[in-house]
């Protein structure tokens, strides 16, 4: 099949995909791929985790645990960390805050939904918080790498305008008007009466990204010289990617009355704290001492 008759095509791969499915129907009931996906993700994190703590010495079971709190809090965080930047869209109606279906869910607050989980599991369960942060980054690598084809299917987290390699051309009736930028409107592509946008396929770029990290931190993760050390990794590596990612996306969350990516200023945040204090770290190790963060 030609580009031309895709829904969704990459045009300078050869790569096209005819017709895209983005759920499945189960006895009436319709379950959207993103879920899916979002459940993969999890579970393959938890296992990941799992296999770590194993490899430490850890009791496993532990973060099994911990991971049934922290996957319903990282959802409450995901969406209110959401809205909290869309409120505009939800103010006339709060019940669609409540509209999961409706998409909405932002893994920043994910994440600190998660960390704030950890910081509460922690004291209760008498456990180092670092210790567990860095077995549980490894699982929240593995999940991102899976959660982000989420947005493949549901035709979201794009960039815009490019020729490059990667570039991803859609059907644009596939697509969220309110996503499509000046740019991708003036890029218009026509093929057999159909119109299609061409675009960075951020989510993959992100997917990749951390595939990367993950690699990175799992060869590193035998070396590490303290407990923290790679939440700081995961925190500086995420952070650089997202927020050269970030500044492509044509769906930005913007930081309030300002036309700054709260998710891009957020990661410069995280990466420039992560990297300050790893160097902090390293040069208490160097000089022989070692203090507590």
């Amino acid at each position: 099949m030609t580009s031309s008759g895709a829904d969704i095509s990459f045009v300078n791969l050869g790569i096209t995909i005819g017709h895209l499915r983005n759920d499945i129907t189960v006895f009436g009931f319709r379950i959207a791929f993103y879920g899916i996906i979002i459940g993969c993700g999890m579970l393959a994190g938890i296992w990941l985790a799992q296999r770590d703590a194993k490899r430490r010495g850890q009791d496993p079971e532990l973060y099994l645990d911990f991971a049934l709190y922290a996957i319903i809090f990282a959802i409450i965080g995901a969406r209110m960390y959401y809205v909290l930047f869309e409120w505009d869209a939800y103010k006339e109606d709060l019940l669609q805050v409540f509209n999961l279906r409706a998409g909405g869910l932002a893994i920043y607050g994910g994440v600190i939904g998660a960390v704030l989980t950890l910081i509460v599991f922690t004291r209760i369960r008498k456990q180092s918080f670092f210790s567990m942060a860095d077995t549980g980054v490894l699982g929240l690598t593995l999940g991102q790498i899976i959660g982000r084809w989420g947005n493949f299917f549901n035709c979201e987290a794009f960039g815009g305008y490019t020729e490059s390699l990667l570039a991803m051309r859609i059907k644009k009736t596939l697509v969220n008007p309110s996503m499509i930028s000046q740019e991708l409107q003036n890029h218009i592509i026509e093929a057999q009466g159909v119109e299609y946008i061409q675009v960075h396929p951020t989510f993959l770029y992100e997917s990749l990204w951390n595939l990367c990290l993950l690699i990175f931190m799992l060869w590193y993760r035998k070396r590490k010289k303290f407990d923290g050390e790679m939440l700081f990794i995961y925190l500086l590596g995420y952070g650089l990617g997202r927020s050269w990612i970030e500044g492509l996306r044509t769906d930005q969350l913007l930081l309030f009355q300002t036309n700054l990516p709260v998710s891009q200023c957020l990661s410069i945040i995280l990466a420039v704290g992560a990297a300050c204090l790893l160097i902090w770290k390293y040069k208490q190790l160097g000089s022989g001492k070692e203090e507590s963060i």
